[in-house]
């Protein structure tokens, strides 16, 4: 994935501070600037792809965002035949 989006981000006229926050209050700053981020599917992506941890990503939060990778995984337990169970 490029990452020529960021160019385009909301973020990039913000301190970056922003999206690092130490309070509740902080979190609903930074994810008030990426509602109205043209890019804002393109960096939850980029942050999930690349398993960043910290900060706010894509208007979402770590716990936010470590929810959205739980989902998204596929079971992969080994198929076994009815069959074989008879």
């Amino acid at each position: 994935m490029g990452n020529a989006w960021m160019a385009r981000g909301s973020c990039r006229e913000v301190d970056p501070e922003l999206f690092f926050p130490t309070s509740g209050r902080g979190v609903n700053e930074a994810k008030r600037v990426c509602a109205s981020c043209e890019v804002v599917t393109q960096c939850l992506e980029y942050a999930l792809a690349e398993n960043i941890e910290h900060g706010i990503w894509g208007g979402k939060s770590e716990r936010e965002r470590r929810r959205i990778l739980r989902a998204r995984r596929v079971d992969v337990r080994p198929y076994r035949r009815l069959s074989s169970t008879v």
